[in-house]
């Protein structure tokens, strides 16, 4: 679903490309999430030529208030969303089927606890400021390391080797963890998209204009962005 966004619109022209802003706002533990991330790379590969996304990783703490030790995955959801056994049991399903058919792979046995994302965040708004280009592989990374292998994300041993494996300097994350870094900017983003109405998420944000709200389908987000895109040119 596309709707307006009341803000400033920025676009250009790039070798007859359309160039996209695109916030994405996400937990690294949503699920559809990272289903959205993967349906939108999705519909941007078949838009290649037409499209230049240029996308922007924001913060949205599903469960802001999680301990440090995390809590039981399966127990939490139940609790939160009012879910039996065979509900979750189906959801889950639903999610892996959709994963799969976009190439991306849920374990939901692998891990038993969910985790506070807080830092994970901070490392994201970290790679944005070091090295822009590293900040979507960072996120894939960190959606992978939760969903398909059931690593503790709010580990920073963890946290500082995924970021490695991003192509980001492992030292210095490590750094930026210990230190506390990026707290406040975080903070600020976070209150930002709040105040701005988003509640749920994935949110996927147009040129600051548009809204797309879920884990929609490739052909919807190619659809979107190529109306949005005809309209910026």
């Amino acid at each position: 679903m596309v709707t307006a966004w009341h803000s400033a619109r920025l676009s250009s022209r790039n070798s007859g490309m359309t160039k996209l802003r695109i916030d994405f706002v996400s937990d690294v533990v949503c699920p559809w999430c990272a289903v959205g991330l993967a349906s939108l790379e999705q519909a941007l590969r078949q838009l290649q030529g037409e499209v230049e996304a240029e996308i922007h990783f924001q913060p949205f703490e599903l469960d802001p208030n999680m301990p440090a030790g995390g809590m039981d995955v399966a127990g939490n959801l139940k609790r939160k969303y009012g879910m039996s056994d065979a509900q979750l049991a189906e959801n889950q399903a639903r999610i892996r089927d959709r994963g799969a058919e976009l190439g991306f792979s849920f374990d939901f046995n692998a891990r038993s606890r969910t985790w506070n994302t807080f830092d994970a965040h901070r490392l994201l708004h970290w790679a944005a400021a070091e090295a822009p280009e590293r900040q979507l592989p960072l996120k894939r990374a960190l959606l992978v390391a939760n969903f398909s292998e059931g690593r503790d994300i709010s580990d920073h041993a963890v946290l500082a080797e995924v970021a490695a494996g991003a192509g980001l300097d492992a030292q210095r994350a490590s750094a930026v963890l210990a230190g506390g870094e990026f707290a406040d900017a975080v903070r600020d983003a976070e209150k930002f998209f709040q105040g701005l109405g988003i509640s749920s998420v994935p949110a996927v944000i147009v040129e600051r204009k548009h809204l797309i709200s879920g884990g929609q389908p490739p052909e919807v987000f190619e659809r979107a962005l190529r109306e949005l895109a005809a309209g910026a040119a």
